[in-house]
């Protein structure tokens, strides 16, 4: 049931938005953590819509050769049933185009029969030329001009049909990423204010901004000229709206939002540095429990933790449930996922063996290849400390020729440790994987160059199953790494000598004040060197594997408190509950 759309106050604006597997509106992270957002508002009653792209084709669906060679085709496993096709329309001018913007509906179910709408915009329509048909065709498609256009549909198309939905009392504009900054431009042009300044006020009391990248490379970034061709009435009069190196609509949500986050303490810090113009707020992404918690696990939740389904940091009582229950409840989820790999390989993977999981977007700075830097002292560490596996798995985007090769070069370690290590890659990682890594695996691993991974959310859905993460000290982790207790932190240091030592990591131990005192210069590094190195083979080597395989009741215990101190806390519930008082703030 939808309430009055005039009870709606906040709409999220989005590239992606990720509901379902079937619905292919989704990229990666940044569409798990929208989708995540929605669904916990939606739990919670609170009057949010959703408006995104509906991306016919997918992002893309990835075929692997036999060598790691990445195949992009478009996903035609779509299933629009799910959607409702309504007979809406706008139009928005694209350059000397005029172009016509149609809807979806999806309905993301709450309680007590709420429902909260999820807005796709569609301009697949025969009065379009075919190529502005294809706009809304494929996800991060094709070049630079086509990626301006499908933003001017989201931000500028999306503000129009909002009003041609019938929702006149919203209040804030929130933008995720600065795909939809104009959006913040449509409102400001669309202003009956008196002066540019009163019109600028207001549209900042209007506007949320969560910026997403700590990389500038990888920022939306357009001439003046280029921008002007296809909005020529696009306010580059506005003193700050422009710099040297163009129109950066990161900078343009930045200008007009009144409130602006980063998505996790460290990120808020870089992203200060990056523009120490503006004021920068941190609410650290979560994932939705519901979604990302796998059935055994909902079990043992059910049975001790009362309404932890409606608020997920009521997880902080998973120190209730036994240890054995945990395990048993993990090997079950692992069976299942061994089973998978069974039926997908020829590798029999072993319920028995220590299984790594790599699942993340293939591109150099999260350094996938990061495990095999020294691939001697890799098979040192198996040998001293017990057998490992390792599943990798990822997208590189179709543009990414470097993302590209780090495939083929996962491969060529998984060919050369065939008969030492089992190795599998898995292609075209989607939900439905990622549901069954999460709760399948014993260690999730991540290796972001610091300080590029401005949050990351595969760990907290592990640790949601009780799986601890060993990784960098990057995105979210530093607020997440107990030692201990819910996993390691890899350190690294510049030396030319790889040294063993215990104590790598006798002084971190991160608690709810590390980040009053914490400076981003100490932890932001220069770009990869071909000699740092790190303790990453000593963990595994000394702590984890030991543990794992020889002391159960202490690895059982690391699993429980991943859930009571990580999952309570990095869960959309606790996220959407930030935003809501801190940013929204409606009266």
């Amino acid at each position: 049931m939808l309430i009055s759309k005039d009870k709606f106050a906040v709409v999220y604006f989005s590239m992606e938005i990720a509901l379902e597997n079937d619905l292919k509106t989704y990229a990666g992270g940044l569409g798990i953590l929208a989708g995540d957002l929605l669904k916990s508002a939606a739990q919670k009653n609170f009057p949010i819509v959703g408006l995104s792209l509906i991306n016919r084709q997918g992002y893309f669906k990835q075929v692997l050769t036999k060598d790691g060679k990445q195949i992009a085709k478009p996903d035609f496993a779509y299933d629009f049933s799910k959607l409702k096709k309504l007979p809406d329309s706008v139009i928005v001018n694209i350059g000397a185009e005029r172009v016509k913007v149609g809807v979806w509906q999806y309905l993301i179910s709450g309680i007590n029969n709420f429902s909260a709408p999820v807005y796709f915009l569609d301009t697949d329509f025969p009065e379009n030329s075919n190529e502005l048909r294809f706009l809304t065709s494929d996800l991060y498609g094709g070049d630079k001009e086509h990626r301006l256009k499908q933003e001017i549909i989201l931000g500028r198309a999306g503000v129009k049909m909002l009003k041609q939905l019938g929702y006149e009392k919203i209040k804030k504009f929130h933008l995720n990423e600065g795909h939809g900054a104009l959006a913040a431009v449509e409102l400001f042009l669309s202003s009956k204010k008196k002066n540019n300044s009163e019109k600028v006020k207001e549209v900042r009391q209007q506007i949320i901004f969560t910026t997403h990248t700590p990389l500038k490379k990888q920022q939306d970034v357009f001439s003046q000229r280029e921008l002007k061709h296809y909005q020529v009435d696009f306010p580059d009069y506005l003193l700050g709206l422009i710099s040297r190196e163009g129109i950066n609509l990161t900078v343009v949500g930045l200008y007009f939002s009144g409130y602006t986050n980063a998505v996790s303490k460290l990120h808020q810090k870089v992203t200060e540095k990056m523009f120490p113009k503006y004021k920068i707020n941190a609410i650290t992404n979560g994932v939705n429990s519901v979604t990302w918690t796998a059935e055994e696990f909902k079990k043992l939740y059910d049975k001790y933790i009362s309404n932890w389904r409606q608020y997920g940091p009521l997880l902080l009582n998973a120190e209730k449930i036994s240890l054995d229950e945990i395990w048993n409840a993990h090997q079950i989820e692992k069976k299942c996922l061994i089973k998978y790999l069974n039926d997908k390989s020829k590798i029999k993977f072993s319920e028995d063996v220590f299984t790594i999981a790599f699942a993340r977007r293939f591109t150099p700075y999260k350094r996938p290849d990061f495990l095999f830097n020294d691939i001697k002292r890799l098979l040192e560490v198996q040998k001293n400390g017990g057998q490992i596996q390792i599943i990798y798995t990822g997208k590189a985007h179709p543009n990414d020729l470097s993302g590209q090769m780090l495939i083929k070069k996962i491969f060529e370690f998984k060919n050369k440790l065939e008969s030492k290590i089992k190795i599998i890659f898995l292609e075209n990682y989607d939900m439905k994987l990622s549901k069954l890594l999460v709760s399948g695996v014993d260690l999730w691993l991540n290796t972001p160059l610091i300080p590029n991974e401005a949050s990351g959310t595969s760990g907290m859905k592990a640790a949601h199953n009780g799986i601890p993460q060993l990784s960098t000290l990057d995105g979210w982790w530093p607020e997440g790494y107990h030692k201990n207790k819910t996993g390691w932190a890899i350190i690294e240091k510049k030396t030319k000598k790889l040294k063993k030592n215990k104590n790598l990591n006798k002084n971190i131990d991160h608690g709810k004040d590390y980040w009053e005192n914490f400076s981003a210069e100490k932890i932001i590094q220069k770009k990869e060197a071909q000699e740092n190195i790190s303790n990453l083979y000593d963990l595994l080597e000394q702590e984890i594997l030991p543990t794992y395989y020889h002391n159960k009741q202490k690895w059982q215990k690391i699993m429980r408190s991943t859930i009571s101190l990580n999952a309570s806390y990095f869960n959309t519930d606790r996220a959407i509950s930030q935003y809501i008082k801190e940013a929204y703030r409606l009266k």
